[in-house]
């Protein structure tokens, strides 16, 4: 045999064996299970990365180490926006992401991690768990053996880092910017062009020029992603994402093999992941954000009126167009849209004249 049939064959060997691994039963013969999670963020990654990992740990805990969880990174077992199919295939039993990246399956999934000028992690929270939301969302999951639950959100985001000033909405026609979600569809229609990319990339492409803008989150993550380094202008608010969730999803069959008591500390667990990952953030954020202040080299701006109102205007042009060409985005929108102005009404009256007041 030559070298070259060797390591063909070889390598066709590995796969099926690391196939084979992945297809495994989870039931061990200790009769304990064993799940693996897959997640869209970089190794070592805080608050994001690490929520999953403290999820897992969660759940080893409460359940007495009858479910333990073993988590892989992005791009350690599958790629970071390989999540969706790792778990919907059965690859996997489970996987942190963010659904938004699942709009070329449906574009409903948009919905369930954030809405530009949408609800903020209050109000995302309020429709999940207490409105149609995860109802609605569990619906659409099922479609792809999926269950999906929330577990993290980012809270209100920064708008973004920019290599050029944004002082109308003109100045975003021609701006290649990495913009997922819905987001991403308003900025197309302002003349940007979006470019989707993972975590690892976002760094080099700015620092080549791939991309003039990017957004991530807020500054805590920012700073050690070091967008400080390679762009000038750092632009809020975070119009784009008020309020993004963050996803733990689940293989229908394997949360069905659950016993009940099993399911409970799943869906406990990630309660939690989401209840701590938006505290993580806001303490974060709060004391990334004076460092930015401090740093000569980086221009810290609020998006002026004019440009948020026509940013705003397109959001609900975009988000109606996008719904309208879908049934199911259709019935999801419908919902969203009377549960925010329910909560709106409310807010009137509570919580915007309690920040107007200490702002």
């Amino acid at each position: 045999m030559d070298r070259r049939s060797f390591l063909k064959k070889a390598g066709l060997g590995m796969a099926a064996a690391s196939a084979a691994a992945l297809d495994a039963p989870a039931v061990l013969a200790s009769g304990k299970i064993k799940w693996r999670m897959v997640t869209s963020w970089p190794p070592g990654m805080p608050i994001l990365q690490t929520a999953a990992e403290n999820f897992a740990k969660w759940v080893g805990e409460m359940s007495g180490g009858r479910l333990t969880i073993q988590v892989f990174a992005g791009g350690e077992l599958v790629p970071p926006l390989g999540v969706f199919d790792a778990v919907s295939r059965g690859m996997v039993q489970c996987g942190h992401s963010a659904s938004y990246y699942w709009a070329g399956k449906a574009k409903a999934f948009q919905w369930f991690t954030s809405v530009p000028f949408g609800l903020n992690a209050q109000g995302m929270n309020a429709w999940l768990y207490k409105g149609n939301g995860l109802k609605l969302w569990e619906e659409v999951a099922a479609e792809f053996n999926i269950v999906p639950r929330p577990a993290g959100n980012t809270g209100v985001q920064m708008g973004g880092w920019f290599n050029r000033e944004i002082k109308s909405l003109s100045d975003f026609k021609g701006l290649k910017m990495r913009i997922p979600g819905l987001g991403g569809k308003v900025l197309s229609r302002a003349g940007g062009t979006v470019v989707l990319l993972p975590a690892g990339e976002i760094y080099t492409s700015l620092e080549r020029g791939v991309l003039d803008a990017t957004e991530w989150v807020g500054p805590a993550h920012d700073l050690r992603m070091g967008f400080q380094k390679v762009a000038k202008y750092y632009y809020g608010p975070g119009w784009h994402e008020p309020g993004s969730v963050l996803e733990l999803s689940i293989n229908k069959k394997a949360y069905d093999a659950l016993p009940s008591d099993l399911k409970a500390v799943v869906d406990a667990a990630a309660a939690r992941a989401n209840v701590e990952m938006l505290s993580e953030f806001e303490a974060e954020n709060g004391k990334a954000m004076q460092q930015v202040l401090a740093m000569k080299s980086v221009q810290v701006r609020t998006f002026p009126k004019e440009v948020l109102q026509g940013l705003k205007k397109l959001a609900e042009e975009t988000v109606a167009a996008e719904a309208e060409s879908d049934s199911v985005a259709m019935k999801v929108n419908r919902d969203f849209q009377e549960f925010k102005k329910r909560a709106g009404e409310w807010a009137q009256f509570s919580e915007r004249p309690y920040y107007e007041l200490i702002a």
